[in-house]
């Protein structure tokens, strides 16, 4: 046999050997829909997953609200095998029956509010939103302290907040708002008219994910999380600070769920239990994030937190209630603000 020949021989010996193994790798794989890596440290937590379970979950760049119509576009052959969303919108998944019922580990031990009663879906970490700050980008100006503050003129062309009408964190910056400035969940014509009013300082509203936008001071204000403002500050060393707004704020869980005829049942749930283990409620909180499971988070975390007295001033959604809403505020910002 010339060495051509044995190359050949020896190479077609190796793909054959390692076809099973290939066939093994590709079976170990989950689609997670709504998992960015620039969000909530997603990029960490999907890294994680696959060294300590062998589960490989490529990212997802969808908000909430387009991976839920996605799930019901693929109803009937569905691509994911698990997703993650805002609170709000887990009843929305399983009203609109994408969701399998799955227990994951320590489901007992997660709160009554935070959790379908039949296992639909799981808070796995929850946030409060307030105004991430990238004060570099300010060029002097003050940092805002208010959501009033945001109305002033010399913010305009620097706020930016994800759009309502589809992503979980822009609903629940209307819904926060709302309910700072006297309105409820079945009355939402303050936060309206306080959206509304801040067209005339040109906001930016992004669909995605903005977090690299506010790092780079293409959008110095934006309507987020606490986890994404402290990440920045403390992980990225930017200049950046977060700040509860003194009429008040929203606290959110996010949830998952396992998708209903997902393609691979038996991995997805896997992800469910690694993320609500020890190991992964410790990413979280790792990552700036509040863990269902509060004993999650290590004290040094902790003390990178605003104190308590300020976080006195954000309440907790009720996620049935603005579910219920979600379609509405939806609507009402296409209709009166656009």
């Amino acid at each position: 046999m010339n060495r051509r020949r044995l190359l050949q021989a020896t190479a077609a010996f190796g793909t054959a050997a390692a076809a099973p193994g290939l066939a093994f790798a590709q079976s170990q794989r989950a689609i997670c829909y709504n998992c960015p890596p620039e969000w909530a440290d997603w990029g960490g937590m999907l890294k994680l997953i696959g060294q300590r379970t062998g589960v490989m979950v490529p990212p997802d760049n969808k908000n909430s609200g387009q991976a839920l119509a996605a799930l019901i576009a693929e109803k009937a052959k569905p691509v994911a095998d698990v997703t993650y969303l805002g609170g709000q919108v887990g009843p929305q998944a399983r009203a609109a029956e994408v969701l399998a019922p799955y227990k994951p580990a320590r489901w007992n031990d997660v709160p009554a509010g935070m959790k379908d009663p039949e296992g639909y879906w799981t808070t796995i970490h929850s946030g409060t939103l307030g105004l991430f700050v990238n004060t570099a980008a300010l060029r002097g100006k003050p940092v805002p302290a208010s959501w009033k503050d945001l109305l002033k003129p010399e913010y305009k062309g620097l706020v930016g907040y994800l759009n309502p009408a589809s992503a979980a964190v822009g609903q629940v910056g209307v819904i926060a708002v709302n309910l700072a400035l006297g309105g409820t969940y079945d009355q939402l014509d303050p936060g309206i008219a306080f959206f509304k009013q801040l067209q005339s300082n040109q906001p930016i509203v992004p669909t995605q994910t903005a977090y690299a936008r506010v790092l780079s001071g293409e959008i110095p204000i934006l309507l987020d999380y606490d986890f994404n403002a402290y990440r920045a500050k403390y992980t990225d060393k930017a200049p950046v600070s977060f700040v509860i707004p003194q009429e008040g704020t929203q606290q959110l869980p996010y949830v998952m769920g396992l998708v209903a005829r997902g393609p691979n049942p038996e991995q997805g749930r896997r992800v469910l239990d690694f993320v609500m283990s020890d190991e992964g409620q410790r990413h979280w909180a790792n990552a700036f994030l509040r863990p269902v499971f509060p004993a999650a988070m290590s004290a040094e975390v902790r003390a990178r937190f605003l104190p308590d007295a300020e976080y006195a001033r954000a309440k907790p959604l009720d996620v049935f209630k603005l579910s219920a809403a979600a379609k509405t505020i939806g609507e009402r910002y296409q209709k009166d603000v656009g």
